[in-house]
């Protein structure tokens, strides 16, 4: 049993609560907190001097196989590359304080198990195996002047690959019925065009109504949901219509879609610090200038996308979705949305909604009773100074996963 004691709590239930806590930790999960004097014989007590303690962050869109930003070409990586250079790309993330993760096209069920049983660190993986796309769609990198058959192809079937080419009612649901035969927590389709593949304009549709319903049909009996990849307000207010649970990016939706979101229940997940290390970086990675291009149109239609959702009351959960060398940036999602929404959302978004998009309501995102014992003990105040969060975790002076220490530097 471990005691940390003299502790300021930060979660949706302690936004300005300058209480001192004790936080009685019993193996993997929480067994109470309280501000009453604790005696447990035998417990470890560590006294945290007063530092924040707050649920370990969720990131509920990442592709950890991206290690190359050009996704085409991370497809053609070798399995043995793929795999390995997913290692340091996980462990930075639970260095940043992100326990948890959605993986949003590329990890598998035996990456996500590798973390659970020890053999790699990283946060809890929550997967989706390969996204789907319809061919010509955001999940298909083949060139325009490539005629290769998808299937064979490193655009489909390579561990490096993020998505799967489907085509058809039947294909589509013989593709969810693999992906969750193959262990995948959630499905994701992609809805629209987007921004890193080389022959979808941004304001396509992509799949059938009948696609879509029987994407949704099949993730439904199998317990779980559709994710959906989509930009544009046409796009979001039809597949959230046909039962998508979570709409990814989002960027360029209007008052009227996230009406249609807020009327649903449908979740946003914004992926905003992509399109701004996207901007700064993104030809020194390799990527061609029509996809800078379409990355500038819609990078600050996302920051109005975001005031707009948080104005409408749609839940928000926090995204990265970054690629290739750019995986560093990923805690700057937190300063950028702390500027718009204020640093209390967005850390809610981080932990509370997160854990309500990943199903795990009340089992993470929150320091309290009954809760995995995922923290972080922070050195400074993040409702003063989000930025403390920032960075690569220089300022979170603990990180628990589990009830078991991944760093810390408390005693």
């Amino acid at each position: 049993m471990l005691i940390l004691k003299n502790a300021r709590v930060l979660d949706v239930d302690h936004e300005r609560d300058d209480g001192r806590y004790s936080i009685v930790i019993d193996g993997d999960t929480i067994r109470e907190v309280t501000r009453e004097p604790v005696q447990a014989n035998g417990a470890q007590v560590i006294d945290v001097g007063g530092k924040t303690v707050m649920p370990g962050m969720i990131d509920c869109h990442v592709h950890v196989i991206a290690s190359v930003a050009h996704l085409g070409n991370n497809s053609r990586l070798p399995n043995t590359f793929a795999v390995l250079r997913a290692v340091p790309i996980l462990a930075g993330m639970l260095n940043r304080g992100f326990t948890s993760v959605r993986d949003a096209g590329g990890a598998d069920y035996a990456l996500s198990r590798s973390i659970e049983d020890g053999v790699i660190a990283g946060p809890r993986l929550f997967v989706a195996g390969k996204a789907l796309s319809q061919t010509g769609g955001h999940g298909d990198f083949r060139e325009r002047f490539d005629n290769s058959d998808p299937d064979p192809c490193g655009c489909n079937r390579n561990l490096g690959a993020i998505g799967r080419v489907v085509d058809g009612v039947d294909e589509m649901r013989k593709a969810v019925r693999e992906e969750m035969r193959a262990g995948a927590h959630h499905i994701k389709i992609m809805a629209s065009g987007g921004v890193a593949s080389p022959t979808d304009p941004i304001g396509n549709l992509q799949f059938s109504v009948d696609e879509v319903k029987a994407a949704v049909e099949e993730a439904e009996s199998h317990q779980t949901y559709v994710m959906a990849h989509a930009y544009t307000p046409k796009a979001i207010a039809r597949v959230v219509r046909l039962g998508v649970r979570t709409i990814e990016h989002g960027n360029l939706i209007d008052e009227e879609a996230a009406g249609v979101m807020a009327e649903h229940g449908a979740y946003a997940v914004p992926t905003l610090v992509t399109y701004d290390a996207m901007s700064k970086v993104g030809a020194q990675m390799g990527l061609g200038q029509d996809t800078l291009d379409k990355n500038e149109s819609v990078r600050k239609r996302g920051l109005e996308a975001l005031a707009m959702l948080h104005k409408r009351g749609v839940k928000i959960g926090l995204g990265s979705d970054l690629l290739g060398d750019m995986h560093q940036y990923q805690s700057d999602e937190l300063s950028i949305r702390a500027d718009i929404v204020g640093a209390f959302e967005a850390i809610r978004q981080a932990t509370a909604t997160g854990a309500e998009i990943i199903n795990m309501k009340g089992k993470l995102g929150v320091v309290a009773a009954g809760a995995y014992a995922d923290l972080l003990v922070v050195d400074g105040d993040p409702l003063k100074d989000i930025r403390v969060l920032t960075g690569q975790g220089e300022r979170i002076a603990g990180v628990m996963k589990n009830g078991a220490w991944v760093r810390e530097t408390l005693r």
